[in-house]
């Protein structure tokens, strides 16, 4: 509840000092109590035979905790979490700013304009175990398939329709990443 309240005075203090800023950004996604996990999927590299394992819950303060273990066994070693959206213009946006808490470790944001498509669009970021905003340019997003960079433009699209977070830093290891809002801006 408290969140919530938070969440609404920011908006309505953004509003109030810069009408233009609110109109200039899309939530893509804000987590809550209230949060609907249906169209948040995992995939972990138990797709191609690894044995990681992760999950996704809502603490008891509304945020979306992605967390697991990561196995390298059978070469394995990654755990992501993806949202399907429907296509979101990116108009004038330029940015992602994704509020969150980690763990000190290095995670991927990864974009793709169609859903089906075979290679995502992603960007490193590394967290430093306090709750702050992560800012990720969505023309520095290079093209990827399978940890292999691929000879391709960075990202240039007027849309996307899927977002993801990856883990996988090429060790076993415990992850645990807290999201607490998605903005395009």
């Amino acid at each position: 509840m408290r969140k919530l309240l938070f969440i609404s005075i920011y908006f309505l203090t953004l509003l109030i000092l810069n009408p233009s800023t609110l109109m200039s950004q899309n939530m893509i996604y804000n987590f809550d109590n209230y949060s609907d996990l249906e169209r948040w999927v995992i995939v972990n590299d138990d797709v191609m035979g690894g044995i990681s394992s992760s999950n996704l819950i809502i603490d008891s303060d509304g945020n979306g905790v992605f967390e697991g273990r990561i196995s390298t066994a059978y070469n394995g070693g990654f755990a992501s979490l993806r949202f399907n959206c429907n296509k979101t213009y990116i108009r004038k946006n330029t940015h992602f700013k994704i509020k969150i808490k980690g763990d000190g470790k290095d995670y991927q944001f990864r974009i793709k304009s169609n859903r089906d498509d075979y290679y995502s669009y992603i960007i490193s970021f590394k967290t430093s175990g306090e709750w702050e905003t992560v800012t990720i340019p969505t023309k520095e997003m290079y093209a990827s398939f399978r940890g292999r960079k691929l000879d391709m433009e960075k990202f240039n699209s007027d849309y996307f329709e899927q977002i993801s977070f990856l883990f996988g830093n090429k060790k076993d290891e415990n992850f645990k990443l807290l999201i607490d809002s998605i903005i395009l801006d």
